[in-house]
């Protein structure tokens, strides 16, 4: 007997990957995989042609009866009515829009405060953000950038007929929308999204189910005249987690050999797709070290942490992500590679050769900027260096434990709102290290599982595929790999120095 096929859709930062699934048992049957362009803006149609190429190295999609796609969140990706784009998208990792994400913070602070509320208008600002849509406004957030265009490019903003994210972009072309000529119907009203993804974009209210067209405009008055027509801006479909989307009759993508063709499920932002991919439970937080870092947690409810430091996103199965990221992720082992001349092994052989906490060096590794905290304009710091401790095992040692450091901040965080954190799940590139498997569990402060190194969001995509395919109330319940448990003694002096340095 035949068995059915689908496909997980994996549209990264980096690069596209195509996963063609058994549908009942999860197996890898094919894959694929293009490269995107590097940079913080990109054109979509490189995403389309990445995507083409990863499926035709995956032996093609005519045999797959469902698909979704995981994607990059809160890139912006704006359009005409001719659905054609009107600038490159802007991506999560691109921070010019930070004066914008803190004006927004100071806009809506600047009413006086009501009863509870702080008499700092930057803290009082926060608050109100995360009770309207979940997170406060950071750089990344897609709010900030369509600010950022109505500043800067207000004739551009006054194009835009739909924004949607680099998830809801692919998966529209994929489901056979795309540019039209003048006067044709690009059927924008096709864009379709999940909650997950929307949750991103500090314009929806995943509690209530809806978008807040109001702050839309309220950023589109620094282009003079946009904010009028917000109301008729096109924000993709929320559609629900066990959804089929809106497909063309014949969009010739996929199902060509299967009967009644290839269903479309709404997919979903990354993180929440790694966490389907994972299975993962209340309880269970995952620890994900890939160009970011993502410390993302279950939770029944919506959380709201009113300094704005956690998001509160959606998950992808009807439950809340509270999530903290840092822009700073496994590149900084890459950093450190550069600045010693070594390949990881050899990085992780200086680190071992060194102690918990580096003899007295600390690294703050904020290369890029950082978001969580919130420091756009920061920059990587070395603390504690003298003549004597200044030696290449030290600061191997110091750039691994500045990594895991970073991301014991984002867990703390998630702690800190009351989440039951039972499990750590370890995955993603950074993962690959030696260093940061063994040293993790004294760093992070508990044992730390590590499932099989795999392709996690396009396995969420994929097990996403299958569940609105079979049309059951749960997901299918795939098994999941684990290949150990990691343990080691609690090292708190070396996360307490390191709080320390950060300030």
């Amino acid at each position: 007997m035949a068995r059915t096929l689908v496909a997980g859709v994996d549209t990264s930062t980096q690069s596209c990957k195509v996963r063609v699934t058994d549908a009942e048992t999860g197996e890898l049957v094919r894959f694929g995989q293009a490269k995107h362009p590097n940079g913080t803006s990109v054109d979509p149609s490189y995403w389309w042609s990445a995507f083409q190429e990863a499926a035709e190295q995956a032996g093609g999609l005519d045999d797959v009866s469902a698909l979704a796609v995981g994607g990059q969140q809160h890139g912006m990706v704006i359009l005409d009515k001719q659905g054609n784009v009107i600038r490159d998208a802007m991506l999560w990792n691109d921070t010019s829009s930070a004066p914008q994400a803190a004006a927004l913070i100071e806009k809506l602070g600047a009413a006086p405060a009501q009863d509870g509320e702080p008499e700092d208008p930057i803290a009082r600002g926060k608050q109100r953000w995360v009770k309207a849509v979940g997170s406060s406004p950071v750089a990344s957030y897609t709010l900030t950038k369509v600010a950022w265009v109505a500043e800067n490019e207000p004739e551009n903003a006054k194009k835009i007929a739909a924004i949607c994210l680099p998830h809801d972009w692919l998966s529209w072309r994929i489901a056979g929308y795309g540019p039209v000529a003048e006067g044709e119907d690009a059927h924008l009203e096709a864009l379709f999204t999940d909650r997950s993804d929307a949750s991103g974009t500090i314009y929806y209210d995943a509690a209530s189910n809806e978008y807040r067209r109001d702050l839309i405009a309220m950023v589109l008055e620094a282009a003079e005249g946009a904010e009028s027509h917000a109301e008729a801006i096109v924000l993709p479909t929320v559609l629900g987690p066990r959804d089929a989307a809106p497909v063309k009759a014949d969009p010739a993508i996929a199902g060509k050999n299967v009967e009644g063709g290839c269903l479309l499920a709404p997919g979903g932002g990354d993180n929440a797709m790694a966490s389907l991919g994972l299975g993962m439970a209340v309880g269970d937080v995952s620890i994900s070290l890939g160009t970011s870092g993502v410390a993302a947690a279950i939770s029944e409810n919506p959380t709201y942490d009113l300094t704005g430091a956690v998001s509160g996103f959606a998950d992808c199965t009807g439950h809340y992500l509270p999530l903290a990221c840092t822009i700073n992720g496994s590149r900084i082992l890459d950093a450190g590679r550069a600045a010693l001349g070594v390949d990881y092994d050899e990085l992780a052989k200086l680190a071992f050769a060194s102690k918990p906490g580096a003899n007295g060096i600390t690294l703050v590794p904020y290369f890029d900027g950082e978001r969580t905290p919130n420091r756009p304009n920061a920059t990587a710091t070395f603390s504690g260096m003298t003549l004597a401790n200044t030696t290449r095992e030290n600061l191997a040692r110091a750039f691994v434990e500045g990594l895991l450091c970073s991301q014991r901040d984002c867990l703390e965080l998630i702690r800190s709102l009351g989440a039951s954190i039972t499990r750590i799940l370890l995955i993603g590139g950074g993962a690959k290290s030696e260093a940061i498997r063994t040293l993790a569990p004294s760093i992070l402060g508990m044992d730390v599982t590590r499932p099989a190194t795999d392709e996690y969001v396009a396995i969420g995509a994929a097990r996403q595929a299958a569940w609105v395919l079979s049309g059951e109330t749960e997901p299918p319940a795939w098994q999941l790999t684990i290949d150990g448990v990691e343990t080691g003694e609690p090292t708190e002096a070396v996360y307490e120095a390191y709080a320390k340095a950060r300030g």
